[in-house]
This record gives C-alpha cells, structure tokens and sequence, in this order.
C-alpha cells in the first residue's frame, strides 16, 4: 500500500469517526429538546444505541435540528465576527433554546456538523490525485468523494487477482451456502500477540466489517435513491427473485408465525430479504466492475468472474 493510501485510509476513518460523533450529538439533542418541542419518542433515534451503523439522523431527528439551528442562528446574530456565542453575562434565550447552556450544546453540535463537512471535502481534494476516482468513481451517479475514499482506502487491485477477492474482503461472498457473516461457521482461527508479547491464538472474522457497512449500508441506498444506472441490476435481480417458483415468498408476519412454531424459515423469502439479496448482488457486479477497470489501469491482468467464465453466464454491467 503506498503512502497516499495510507494517509487516505487514516482520513477516511477520521472523518466517518468525526460523523458518528456527530450524528450521536445529534441524538442526545433531540432527546432533551423534543419534550420541549412536543415531539412524539422516535424508536430510531434512541440515544442508547449510540448511533452504530446508522448513515444519518431519521427524518424526526433532522427536523428538531432544523429548528435548534434556526434558533442559534437568531441568537448569535450580529456576535462579532472573531466570537461565535453572546456574553454569557446578561444572555436571554428564546422559546426553544431557554439558557446559555443550551446555546453553548447546539454550538457544539454545529461546529461538530461544519468539521465534518469540511474534512469529508478534503477527501475530494486527494482523491483528485488517484486515476481511479478521477478515470472512473467521479463518474458513477451515487459515489461522491466520501464513499469513493472508502473504496480506494480499503481495496486494492494489486492484491486482488480476481473479483471474488474484493467480494471476499468486503464479506459479500457465499460462505457454506450462506452469506459471509459472523455466525460462529464463518470465523477462522487467527494469531496474535498480546500486551506480554505472548502469541495467543483466537476466532475472528474473514472481512472487513468497516467496508461491508459501507457498502451495504450507504453505497446500496445511494444507488437506489440517486436514480443510478446500476438500480436496473437491482430491479432485474429483485424481478428474477420475486418470479422463482423455487423461492416461496412470505409476509414478514407469516415468517414470524412460522419461526414462532420452530419451523425451518431459512427457505422462506420475505420482502425484506429480496430486498437485501437484490442491494447484495448489484453492489457485488459494481464491485466487479470497478475491479476490471481498475486492473486496467493499472496495467494488470483482468479475468472474468467464475460465473462468466466456468458456468457461461452472462455479466450484468451499468
């Protein structure tokens, strides 16, 4: 890996550290502002959960913010332009924002929120020096400089001889006829040294959960959402599923009925579940295309994936 990556992986995590921060500040808000605000408890925004996994506030969540926000903004209206807050001495506050400690919470959340802005911009500014963004990633509909960091930070093509090793990596692959996860079946026996310098031996995953979060997280929705050429691999994938008379299709409270009676449900295909195996594979046949022209540019031997080029299948592409 060479040093630019290095230093883009340790800004990529800085900045996806500095959102989760962000988005946890964000929670802990709106949980003391939304009695004030009348605001029913939103089941997403638990402040407990401290925002694992989660790519951004719900829409309750955001509103509340919106409101704080625009009330900060009236009260530190006309403060001088090295200050950022009013004397604490002699502050009055609004109907929402009541006491100087207040204030002083939403500036921190909104100096949290400009940060994160500005360091997920500089990413753009060094992904301008790497051919991939700019050849390829730059262009996908859906991928703008943050996703994109996270991509070349955690893959590389030069190691990768083959597709399948960026769907292994990013925990994407089939794995004793299921997908690659943490079930005790999927963990491998790994080395390390602990604090004594001892080498001790314990059970661990086989992919990098920070990219698959990403990918299936993030990367998925935004293909959706952004109207991608790749949401027509999504749709096909999810029509063929949804049209197998081999996949029996159950309502989410038909699949509960049936767990409920200790009957065998891991043939049983909810909406939930095409949904996901649909994001799965048309994230995986993005994954092998940027595999294939990454490997070009970088003048390395391309082969097809082993569905093409054993089973004769035919590739999907956007």
């Amino acid at each position: 890996m060479s040093e630019q990556i290095k230093h883009l992986r340790v800004m990529v995590r800085g900045a996806y550290d500095l959102q989760k921060l962000r988005i946890q500040m964000g929670l802990r808000l709106c949980a003391n502002f939304r009695a004030r605000l009348g605001a029913p408890e939103d089941e997403a925004d638990d402040p407990s959960t401290e925002a694992q996994g989660k790519p951004e506030l719900s829409a309750q969540a955001q509103g509340i913010i919106t409101q704080l926000k625009a009330s900060y903004g009236r009260l530190t209206d006309g403060v001088a332009r090295n200050r950022t807050l009013p004397a604490r001495r002699g502050f009055k506050g609004d109907e929402l924002i009541a006491d100087y400690a207040e204030l002083v919470l939403v500036d921190q959340y909104v100096r949290l929120e400009r940060d994160e802005t500005v360091n997920f911009r500089q990413l753009g500014d060094v992904l301008d020096l790497i051919p991939i963004y700019t050849e390829y990633l730059a262009q996908q509909r859906g991928i703008g400089p943050a996703m994109a960091g996270v991509l070349v930070a955690y893959l590389d093509p030069a190691k990768a001889r083959h597709v399948s090793s960026f769907w292994k990596y990013a925990g994407l692959d089939v794995a004793g006829g299921t997908g690659r996860s943490r079930r005790q079946e999927h963990l491998v026996e790994r080395s390390y040294i602990d604090r004594n310098g001892v080498e001790k031996t314990r059970m661990g995953i086989t992919y990098e959960p920070f990219l698959k979060t990403k990918l299936m997280g993030v990367l998925a929705g935004s293909f959706l959402r952004s109207g991608s050429p790749w949401r027509k691999v999504y749709d096909d994938y999810k029509h063929r599923l949804e049209s197998d008379p081999a996949r029996e299709k159950v309502t989410v409270a038909e699949w509960k009925k049936r767990h409920r009676a200790e009957e065998d449900v891991s043939k049983l295909w909810t909406p939930g579940r095409i949904h996901a195996a649909s994001s799965r594979y048309m994230v995986k046949m993005f994954l092998a295309e940027l595999w294939t022209t990454w490997r070009r540019l970088e003048e390395l031997p391309v082969s097809e994936p082993y569905a093409v080029d054993k089973l004769g299948r035919k590739p999907h592409a956007a």
